[in-house]
């Protein structure tokens, strides 16, 4: 079935049952990847055991890949893409939700192998889902989204790897990569609040005011892990939260010093990791993956209680902004081209 245009949204906050609404849809056509609205009815989704009305949604670089087809990331067609979502529960047939439950849904399978939040309204299988915290609305947990829950799933494994924030001067720097993006700019504050000192790469210099406000002691051109890295560099780095991967993820680890982390949760610049094993067996360097996808329920809730602590409302105003999901194509694009500055949250119902 071809995709078609949005309709216009219902009033904002409303959940009755509308005859039809827009989702955003991918499927894989004999001519090819084909991705774009289309309605549906309520019959038309999965017969799961909770039904959300979707308020809001958010932009993350995976769902960019999703968007256009860049990356492989469905794994089934079609598919409602979005990987995040916050809403109300509508109906349940499963004890551990009701009626008027306000939930949200990151990862764990939404847009790949299950139906996702670019839509307004799902149905969803009740493991997929989380009360949402009191510390946030919907729209404040979508600013923190997938990006704000790997951020703090890294900071988590550092702090896991013994780094605490070094006393006087010179303090060693945790370098954060990528540092204007979404992961980067949350990461930033969650370190900041912490008491690291931060090094914030980036090739945007004119976001350095941004950067600093997010709490960045240093602002480092992305250049400078550019290149063919060294077996070996001289000890730059405490620590690091690396989106970006390839070249710049090796420099970094045969810059860190000894007994150092670094948390690598993305692959912007490649999935090649061209290094040596110095850093590990001279160092002992740790190298630690990040995935928010394959994450127990137990850490999934203790990332999240600390982030209702450690994530104040200002810095998600800082970091975020209101998009109707009826520019997710474009939004999409500019996010792989790196022109996406920090959180976009996604009203659905726009």
């Amino acid at each position: 079935m071809a995709p078609n245009a949005a309709a216009p949204a219902p009033p904002a906050g409303s959940h009755a049952a509308p005859a039809e609404f827009p989702a955003f849809i991918a499927e894989q056509q004999p001519q090819g990847y084909q991705a774009g609205f289309r309605r549906l009815r309520d019959a038309d989704l999965p017969p799961l055991p909770v039904l959300v009305a979707i308020e809001y949604s958010s932009l993350n670089y995976k769902d960019g890949l999703a968007v256009t087809g860049r990356g492989k990331i469905i794994r089934r067609s079609p598919m409602v893409l979005g990987i995040d979502l916050a809403g109300t529960v509508l109906e349940s047939s499963d004890a551990r939700f009701h009626r008027g439950d306000r939930v949200l849904g990151i990862g764990q399978g939404l847009s790949e192998t299950d139906w996702g939040g670019y839509s307004r309204r799902q149905r969803l299988r009740p493991e997929l889902l989380m009360p949402l915290p009191e510390a946030f609305t919907p729209r404040q947990a979508m600013g923190i989204g997938t990006a704000g829950f790997t951020a703090m799933l890294a900071l988590m494994a550092l702090e896991e790897a013994g780094l605490r924030p070094e006393r006087g001067e010179p303090a060693r720097e945790i370098a954060v990569t990528g540092a204007a993006g979404g992961v980067g700019s949350l990461a930033i504050a969650l370190l900041a609040a912490r008491g690291y000192r931060v090094a914030a790469f980036t090739g945007r210099p004119q976001l350095e005011a941004y950067l600093h406000r997010l709490g960045a002691a240093r602002i480092v051109p992305r250049a400078e892990l550019a290149g063919t890295p060294p077996p070996l560099a001289s000890e730059r780095w405490a620590g690091a939260v690396d989106n970006v991967g390839g070249a710049t993820l090796a420099n970094l680890l045969a810059a860190t010093v000894a007994g150092g982390a670094v948390a690598a949760c993305g692959l912007a610049g490649g999935a090649d990791l061209p290094l040596s094993v110095y850093p590990f067996i001279l160092r002992g360097v740790r190298l630690q993956g990040i995935s928010s996808t394959h994450c127990g329920p137990e850490k999934r809730q203790a990332a999240w209680q600390r982030l209702a602590g450690e994530m104040p409302a200002k810095t998600l105003d800082a970091v975020s902004r209101v998009e109707p999901l009826s520019r997710i194509v474009p939004l999409s694009q500019a996010i792989l081209d790196g022109q996406i500055q920090g959180r976009v949250i996604l009203d659905v119902n726009a």
